[in-house]
């Protein structure tokens, strides 16, 4: 099978590009023949491409590997929600702070907004299934909007919809039923040709989503409204700022990243960080300089403004001066001394 892949951007919020994890790894693993792959896909998923008729549904697929592995798909987020499944063998999988040793039968739900990874740092020998289905969302606030071609009634989608934004439980162990769906995608998936089997895979990923419901939609899934409230959605905003401090950052923009408007997202901020957001802007970036002045005495002062998101080197020195009592140059060369006096 040819592993095509469109390079494209399928989302983008203002300040951060969201890109569909291009699976680099394991398109890499399957030209060195380590494993056995399958997948239709959309965007940047690698595998045969998926038609108009299943709008939505980004990649759903498989791999199988029966021999040790030497790689692994690293921390990332998906362009929609991920369910994934282990028909045989174990796998190494981390969501959030959680990590476990998969087991045959095991499913996994991963929500838009969810950093994992597969691996640790290698994937295991088995057979792994996923299905990504964007849902039009990629913060914990938002109104999730299926595919028009899922058919469960509004009660049932309604509630499968509530439990999954409103519980993190996130690994369940599943019975045949949801292995044999698995089992029916699979040959769904082998014998497709040019979207010949769209109509079965849209009926298989609605089967699914029922099964799920029939699993989650007990006495013991507690459910909390708190996770979807937009503080929720802003605190995730603020933990990937450290990544984008080089970005032209305004209050608007951050708002609009987080997806909430502005006066809700300055208040969440304050709450979350007892400052407004262009202060604790200021103090990420001022905290990132500092390191980069410990660690890189390469870097002129004006690079290391320009890395932190400072517009001028000359702004970087007032405001690194009136925060730390030094000027840059005076930090990093204190810094440098105390290193020597301390070796």
């Amino acid at each position: 099978m040819k592993v095509n892949k469109i390079n494209i951007e399928p989302y983008e919020a203002d300040g951060i590009v969201y890109h569909a994890d291009t699976c680099l790894p394991l398109i890499d693993a399957f030209n060195r023949k380590k494993i056995k792959f399958k997948a239709l896909a959309r965007h940047t998923y690698p595998g045969d491409r998926l038609d108009e008729n299943t709008i939505g549904l980004n990649s759903i697929g498989y791999w199988d590997a029966n021999e040790p592995q030497d790689w692994g798909l690293d921390w990332h987020r998906n362009e929609g929600i991920e369910f994934h499944f282990l028909e045989s063998g174990t796998m190494p999988y981390s969501q959030e702070n959680n990590e476990v040793l998969l087991t045959p039968n095991h499913l996994t739900i991963t929500r838009p907004w969810e950093a994992h990874k597969v691996g640790n740092p290698y994937v295991g020998m088995g057979k792994f299934y996923w299905v990504i289905i964007d849902l039009g969302v990629r913060r914990p606030h938002q109104d999730w909007v299926w595919p028009d071609w899922i058919t469960l009634t509004p009660s049932d989608l309604g509630r499968l919809t509530t439990i999954l934004r409103q519980n993190e439980k996130s690994i369940w162990k599943t019975d045949q039923t949801v292995r044999d769906c698995f089992l029916r995608i699979n040959k769904a998936i082998n014998t497709d040709e040019n979207g010949s089997n769209a109509s079965k895979i849209r009926l298989l990923v609605n089967y699914l989503l029922i099964l799920l419901l029939d699993l989650l939609n007990t006495d013991d899934v507690v459910l909390d409204e708190k996770l979807t409230d937009s503080s929720r959605s802003v605190k995730f905003f603020l933990d990937e700022l450290v990544n984008n401090l080089s970005e032209n950052w305004t209050v608007e923009l951050m708002a609009d990243s987080a997806g909430v408007g502005v006066t809700r997202f300055t208040h969440h901020c304050k709450r979350l960080t007892n400052v407004t957001p262009m202060r604790y802007l200021t103090m990420k970036r001022l905290d990132l300089s500092k390191k980069i002045l410990q660690e890189n005495n390469e870097l002129t002062i004006a690079e290391v403004a320009y890395t932190c998101g400072f517009a001028t080197s000359q702004y970087f020195a007032t405001v690194f001066k009136k925060h730390e009592k030094c000027s840059p140059n005076t930090y990093r060369l204190n810094y440098a001394v105390n290193v020597v006096d301390c070796v």
